[in-house]
């Protein structure tokens, strides 16, 4: 009995014997890689044996370097918020209970004019300023160059840790009220990659709709683009418009959920913290990063393999490459929790040597006692 293959014609098996053999061909020499049109892949081992950049959080527990949404009905408050925010992170001046990076920001009030910029801050923080926070009232739009105007800014202004956009409708395209799930998440995308070029924040003003919803971040004007593309979010929420209280909630990527109960100040035209929902979470370090943290704690300075420096804690029972791993995954705490820097060095022949740096008060972000002044500047 014949099988399946010897049943063909004779032409559809010289077709089948060809394909085999062109197979045969491409598994013994496999294509080039082509940028265009292959997957871009990574290896577990290889994403191990990469070093990130430290994601720094900019108010500890609250907002994080990245793209958030700050969406609120009109006339809730949500600009007043946002000037508070920008004033304690060019000052260093904990928010609330809530540590702050200090560093400066530049704010777009894209909805205001230098006068009422001016009014505003001396209600809120009197005639003291900070050449930290940085105000302009035009830009251009997404479309039309406003991510370059950013690249200028930062240039000039590397130490610049905090963006606000006020409002996200004035950078969108002009003219176009018709927005799409695409469109909206192209722009927040462009924003994105921004931030993470930069590792700083960049903080995005919009509207909540009128129709109530069950969740909260439903009620973001716009499609899900938004919200899909973006690091987080925080809503600010009151039940009457009169009343003085209102919820604030924050949800993001790499952070726990938090709900915030805040007042308002009349009088100063601030935000008051009077409860949070729950205490946040502190996650205790890899026992290696407490180990490296005791080690550097009367060095300035280290250098050397991991090799050189299991010779040096005999009581870390690590093979190298191992030891290299852990402080490879443990960047941000190591540089967030303990102020130490590590940074992988060229690779010799012998060996591959990094660097343990302590971080000095200006690299970490903390407060200095520099003077204070507002810097009226376009970007």
């Amino acid at each position: 009995m014949k099988n399946e293959f010897e049943s063909l014609p004779q032409a559809e098996q010289e077709a089948v014997i060809q394909t085999m053999k062109e197979m045969e061909k491409l598994r013994a020499s496999p294509p080039r890689f082509d940028p265009n049109v292959d997957l871009h892949t990574v290896t577990m081992t290889e994403l191990y044996d990469t070093v990130f950049p430290p994601r720094t959080p900019l108010i500890d527990g609250l907002l994080y370097s990245g793209t958030y949404l700050f969406a609120g009905s009109p006339k809730i408050g949500k600009s007043f918020f946002m000037m508070q925010l920008a004033y304690h992170v060019a000052m260093g001046i904990p928010l609330w209970n809530y540590p702050v990076r200090q560093g400066t920001v530049l704010y777009l009030a894209l909805e205001d004019d230098y006068a009422r910029l001016q009014g505003r801050l001396v209600q809120m923080f009197g005639v003291e300023s900070t050449p930290n926070l940085i105000l302009t009232t035009q830009s251009r739009t997404l479309t039309g160059g406003l991510t370059e105007q950013m690249e200028r800014f930062m240039q000039r202004n590397t130490n610049t840790r905090l963006i606000i956009v006020d409002t996200l409708q004035k950078v969108r395209e002009i003219g176009n009220e018709a927005y799409s799930y695409a469109a909206d998440y192209q722009n927040i995308t462009e924003l994105k990659s921004f931030t993470d070029r930069h590792n700083l924040c960049v903080l995005i003003v919009h509207h909540t709709r009128k129709m109530e919803a069950s969740d909260s971040f439903d009620m973001i004007s716009g499609t899900n683009g938004l919200l899909g593309a973006a690091d987080g979010a925080i809503i600010l929420q009151k039940k009457k418009r009169v009343e003085n209280t209102a919820k604030m909630m924050i949800v993001g990527r790499d952070q726990e959920d938090q709900e915030l109960t805040l007042e308002f100040d009349r009088e100063h035209c601030f935000w008051k913290l009077t409860k949070a929902e729950k205490e946040l979470l502190k996650r205790t370090p890899d026992p290696i990063v407490i180990t490296i943290a005791e080690f550097m704690k009367d060095r300035q300075e280290w250098t050397g393999s991991a090799t050189d420096l299991l010779e040096l804690l005999p009581d870390m029972q690590l093979k190298p490459h191992t030891l290299t791993r852990k402080l490879n995954v443990n960047v941000s705490v190591l540089y967030n929790d303990f102020g130490i820097s590590y940074t992988p060095n060229s690779r010799s022949r012998e060996k591959r040597t990094f660097t343990l740096k302590k971080l000095n008060t200006d690299e970490e972000g903390a407060a200095s006692g520099d003077a204070i002044s507002v810097t009226l500047s376009g970007i």
